[in-house]
């Protein structure tokens, strides 16, 4: 079982940054490849970034490749997700999840609760 916080959201402008985080509990973490989707208001949560188990491997859509980067640190076990160069369609709300090496939700087992990222024009 694995329990995840994100934070980090907030309100920024277009062409700001902002890094996410996302907090595991349990040992168990470094086990796990950790993904970020989002979903904006009257849309499907879809997938932003992946890295693998080892860390080794990271994807990302094409909509965030070359401005956001996902990257963990096993001894904290904790994800992040840099963000730069932030548009107003960025705006969503941001969820971490954990499980398998995936861009599709069903990959994920544990999902956190979410932390909003409002980017204005």
């Amino acid at each position: 079982q694995v329990q995840l916080v994100e934070s980090g959201g907030g309100l920024v402008q277009a062409g700001g940054s902002l890094r996410l985080s996302c907090a595991a509990s349990g040992r168990t973490f470094s086990t796990y490849a950790m993904g970020w989707f989002r979903q904006a208001p009257g849309k499907e949560r879809e997938f932003v970034a992946a890295i693998s188990r080892s860390g080794d491997s990271t994807y990302y859509a094409d909509s965030t490749e070359g401005r956001f980067t996902i990257s963990r640190d096993d001894a904290k076990n904790t994800v992040y997700l840099q963000m730069n160069s932030l548009k107003p369609e960025d705006t969503a709300v941001y969820y971490c999840a954990a499980g398998s090496y995936g861009t599709s939700r069903s990959a994920y087992d544990y999902w956190g609760q979410g932390t909003q990222v409002t980017v204005s024009s």
